[in-house]
């Protein structure tokens, strides 16, 4: 069998960031893909435009991921954003920042990424096999010792699962680090699909599909749960809502769905605006021009679509006026517009998710090195890792940190 210093599981961003880093530091390295090709969830990132990083301070970084944030505090120090233009920089690749606050390289082409990515590896000499799966990992008093695969076996010191979560199974990822995991005893943290549009039993919403609400406040209308809510832009589907506000409140409710089996939602669409504001508004329009109609008055702050599904809901004449609603109509309409409550139902699971909630519980991982805790020469990096952030290039940024921290072999 061929003797390697490091072998990694999954070409993804951390990775191949993770062979190049060991490579460079003169390893012999072993990269194994179960695909055809190299980093293909890295190619459809951010719908192939492939926002890198954001200009987040570490500490706000690590908030974005929850109360468990604080985990990455070692990796950011040895790889954050600046480090992150860098290297891509190193290596050819010119990254920007049009917004102010997201990373993408000038070409707005993930291919642009991946091929700076594999030129790189092939000039350190790093060894790839593709069309290949890891299947069983040998340890021998707690060191790892060897590598099974499909094809071959291999004898190495060091080995890092960098095999993602389970979303877009399509393109690579089907929760084979987690089972590697299970076979050694390491605890792995219950796992959902996240960062993915919600389905939801109200059919008005079908009416009203592409159109988009800007700043909606949505928030769960479980007790429990009430404390927890979102901002952003929302999207009305067919059968459902999608938009970032959406994908990012997703890891919250998907838990939830399978808890509960539907999660009700109340969801403000007209910036924050309560009831007596919303009256307010609408008494101002109804001064300002008369003649309005009702439906125009609503369109002051709604789209149109989505103001005449609600007169429809509230059994209120389009074509009248605000102040000539009868009162209880009036109420029901004001509530409407202020906590607008939507059913979730479902989603399409993880065959649509971008990002998993949940994987190798962070208790087994040290925080300084990636390194298992329990088996000797083991690292976990990326979305394996029960660690998962909000769309604006935070899982991409953990993704390239975990895996440089890991291939490090500190």
């Amino acid at each position: 069998m061929m003797r390697y210093d490091l072998i990694i599981a999954g070409a993804g961003a951390c990775g191949m960031i993770a062979a190049i880093k060991a490579a460079s530091q003169n390893k012999k390295v072993l990269l194994i893909e179960k695909l055809p090709h190299l980093g293909a969830k890295l190619k459809a990132t951010g719908g192939g435009r492939c926002n890198l990083s954001n200009t987040l301070r570490p500490d706000e970084f690590m908030n974005s991921f929850g109360r468990e944030g604080r985990f990455m505090s070692k990796a950011l120090e040895s790889f954050d954003y600046k480090e992150l233009i860098k290297f891509f920089s190193s290596i050819g690749v010119d990254t920007h920042i049009p917004d102010g606050f997201r990373i993408f390289p000038v070409t707005h082409n993930s291919s642009t990424i991946l091929s700076a990515l594999e030129k790189r590896l092939d000039e350190l000499d790093v060894d790839i096999v593709l069309n290949t799966q890891v299947k069983k990992i040998i340890t021998s008093d707690g060191h790892i010792q060897s590598i099974e695969t499909n094809k071959e076996n291999y004898l190495t010191d060091h080995f890092i699962i960098a095999t993602g979560g389970m979303g877009y199974a399509q393109l690579g990822s089907e929760g084979d680090g987690y089972n590697l995991a299970n076979e050694l005893g390491i605890k792995v943290s219950k796992i959902h699909p996240a960062m993915i549009p919600l389905q939801v039993k109200e059919s008005w919403v079908a009416n009203c599909k592409a159109d988009t609400i800007a700043k909606a406040i949505i928030k769960i209308d479980i007790k429990k749960h009430s404390k927890l809510k979102q901002t952003g832009d929302l999207i009305f589907t067919s059968n459902g809502i999608r938009g970032p506000v959406v994908l990012d409140f997703s890891r919250e409710i998907t838990p939830l769905l399978e808890k509960y089996g539907e999660v009700p939602l109340l969801i403000n669409m007209v910036k924050g605006l309560n009831s007596d504001q919303i009256h307010h508004h609408l008494k101002n329009i109804v001064s300002s021009n008369k003649y309005h109609t009702l439906l125009a008055q609503l369109a002051t702050l709604l789209p149109n679509s989505v103001a005449l599904e609600f007169c429809k809901i509230c059994e209120a004449d389009p074509d009248s006026s605000y102040n000539k609603l009868e009162g209880i109509k009036k109420e029901r309409l004001l509530t409407l517009l202020s906590n607008t409550p939507l059913t979730v139902t479902g989603c399409d699971g993880f065959k649509k998710a971008m990002i998993t909630r949940g994987g190798i519980n962070l208790k087994e991982i040290n925080p300084n090195t990636m390194e298992s805790k329990k088996i000797k020469g083991l690292y976990f990096c990326g979305e394996v890792v029960n660690l998962d952030g909000p769309c604006g290039g935070y899982n991409l940024q953990w993704a390239f940190s975990s895996g440089y921290l890991a291939g490090a072999l500190r």
